[in-house]
């Protein structure tokens, strides 16, 4: 195993596609696209979002720094018809709790002058944008969340949500990304039927639940540039056998900790759900119940896929370096 195989294995992972004309900057086209304000007219008129890898990198180390406290950026791009293209990001300095985080004066004055200094080295690029990350709670919009992001929609369109979660991005290996965007008040969106499964902390679910139909998804790829694929060799030269020596069972423990106790919590609540006065189950005629139960299968489902990945990669690395090879006689 090499920096090379490490690196093209983490970008198919992440689907990520080596493309140049995106790069090409036309600030007058730009600027057409944004004039015409098709959004205006359809709230669900953004489906996609496509990531550099050198911002999807720069934003999920930002996010990891942070620990279990959530952190905040700004990220900058264009748009080309229903696409929004996030060509670079950047870290804002906001102090952040481990449930919420929110910009200062301190982060405006940073911003603009970031902005600035951007333009005056040949990045053109708007601010299209803004991520902060959830550290082991999935990747969501809260109340807070929502209510900045239609505040940002109203007055500095277009703009886009992006939530990281890097401890599950840690013990999954792919990168655990969610790009969104609210709809106006007052609207109601078409019901599109039960949306993908994913895995919220007990104490997360309420809020979870109350803002969901406020604010919709989009398509996240990821793309780079050939001189991306430079830049992404010196990294991974730089870092790959740091990445090779470090087990997710360990640098995660306490976020499969967590994860297990809210996983009890569910198993009780399910439990104290189906279980009738006197003490008999009647949760099989009980189709709330039965869906209850099935979440909680596959959080136990998802947990022990995470370990297994991380125990595999323990032994493999066991196999390839430890155990004593034999010379062919």
């Amino acid at each position: 195993m090499n920096a090379d195989i490490a690196q093209k294995n983490w970008e198919l992972e992440n689907n990520i596609q080596t493309v140049d004309q995106i790069y090409f900057y036309d600030a007058e086209q730009d600027k057409d696209n944004v004039a015409q304000k098709p959004w205006k007219n359809d709230p669900h008129y953004f489906k996609h979002v496509k990531v550099s890898a050198i911002a999807l990198i720069k934003m999920v180390m930002h996010a990891r720094s942070g620990g279990n406290i959530e952190v905040m950026g700004l990220m900058q791009g264009k748009i080309q018809g229903d696409t929004m293209y996030i060509m670079d990001s950047f870290a804002l300095p906001v102090e952040g709790t481990e449930t919420r985080v929110n910009a200062q004066n301190e982060a405006y004055e940073y911003m603009v002058s970031y902005m600035e200094k951007s333009r005056e080295v040949g990045r053109m690029e708007n601010a299209i944008g803004w991520y902060h990350s959830h550290p082991g709670y999935g990747c969501w919009l809260s109340g807070i969340d929502v209510s900045t992001q239609m505040l940002n929609q109203q007055y500095q369109e277009p703009w886009v949500a992006v939530v990281i979660d890097p401890n599950r991005t840690m013990s999954a290996g792919k990168v655990e990304i969610g790009a969104f965007r609210t709809y106006p008040k007052g609207y109601k969106p078409p019901d599109e039927g039960p949306s993908e499964y994913q895995t919220i902390p007990l104490h997360k679910i309420e809020d979870f639940g109350v803002h969901a139909k406020s604010y919709y998804s989009l398509e996240v790829s990821h793309f780079k540039s050939s001189l991306d694929t430079q830049l992404l060799e010196v990294l991974w030269n730089k870092y790959w056998v740091n990445t090779l020596s470090q087990s997710p069972l360990l640098t995660n423990r306490d976020y499969s900790t967590r994860q297990i106790a809210d996983l009890a919590q569910k198993l009780h609540q399910t439990n104290d759900s189906m279980t009738g006065r006197m003490g008999g189950y009647y949760g099989d005629r009980k189709k709330s119940d039965e869906s209850e139960l099935s979440k909680v299968t596959k959080d136990s489902s998802k947990i022990t896929a995470e370990a297994m990945h991380g125990l595999l990669s323990q032994v493999l690395k066991d196999a390839v370096f430890n155990k004593p090879r034999v010379k062919d006689q």
